[in-house]
């Protein structure tokens, strides 16, 4: 199989993945919904009110403001993960929000999504 026909099929594959997610992940004003999405290179968290459509807080390694690791994180990709959810969850709770529900938007919870994820628990978002 061709690098182009594999990539086309695997981005369709989480594109269906996510669907089958988001039919039941809803983002409410109560508990809103933190959705991630991974690059190549980088990765952002999105805390969303479906309800509303209104993005609450977001997150990301890229641009100013963006969250730095520290050195206890280590270098490469999973140690921006890392401060990328603890940035997400300090300025979720800045914003009001404490609940969330966690969209993983068809990625495996595995490597950055996950350590994103127990970075934001470990600073006090609750899902």
């Amino acid at each position: 199989m061709t690098n182009r026909r594999k990539r086309r099929t695997t981005r369709a594959a989480r594109q269906r993945r996510h669907a089958r997610v988001r039919k039941h992940v809803r983002g409410t004003a109560q508990r809103p919904r933190l959705c991630v999405f991974r690059s190549a290179k980088h990765i952002y968290g999105q805390i969303i009110d479906d309800d509303a459509g209104v993005t609450l807080a977001s997150a990301s390694d890229l641009g100013e403001g963006s969250a730095a690791p520290t050195e206890d994180d280590g270098p490469g990709k999973r140690a921006n993960a890392r401060a990328v959810g603890r940035q997400l969850a300090q300025v979720a709770q800045e914003a009001g929000v404490s609940t969330v529900v966690f969209d993983r938007a068809g990625y495996q919870y595995h490597g950055r999504v996950r350590a994103l994820a127990e970075a934001a628990r470990e600073a006090g978002l609750v899902f």
